[in-house]
């Protein structure tokens, strides 16, 4: 099997809503793994005006896709990623990945959704 992506992507800009109409606003962050050994995947949230949190981990089997909900990310002691305060994300991986970034916004009732790849790291 052919192994595609980078170990390390960048996205910068994350962000939760505390306000939802109906379905719950949220990020994720999207994995897909075409080798053949599972992805252990350690992500870092950043912010403008306190420390990093460096708690979260995630896996993305061998073959396979992962989507990350964000407001259900659950650190190594029981954080949870902070709702209405912007973050970024640092996504390290041990094997290749393909990372992609969406938000879904339901602070109106006209949904949005955005969606975007992150940033590799060579």
């Amino acid at each position: 099997m052919k192994v595609y992506g980078e170990k390390v992507w960048l996205i910068p800009d994350g962000y939760i809503s505390g306000i939802s109409h109906g379905i719950p606003s949220h990020d994720a962050v999207c994995v897909l793994n075409t080798s053949e050994k599972d992805a252990l995947i350690k992500l870092t949230l950043y912010f403008e005006d306190r420390d990093k949190m460096d708690c979260f981990t995630a896996e993305c089997k061998a073959g396979r896709t992962h989507h990350i909900r964000m407001d259900k990310l659950i650190g190594i002691n029981g954080e949870k990623v902070p709702i209405d305060i912007p973050y970024a994300i640092l996504v390290e991986s041990d094997v290749e990945i393909v990372v992609q970034y969406s938000r879904l916004d339901t602070t109106q009732s006209e949904m949005a959704l955005m969606t975007t790849i992150a940033y590799p790291v060579k």
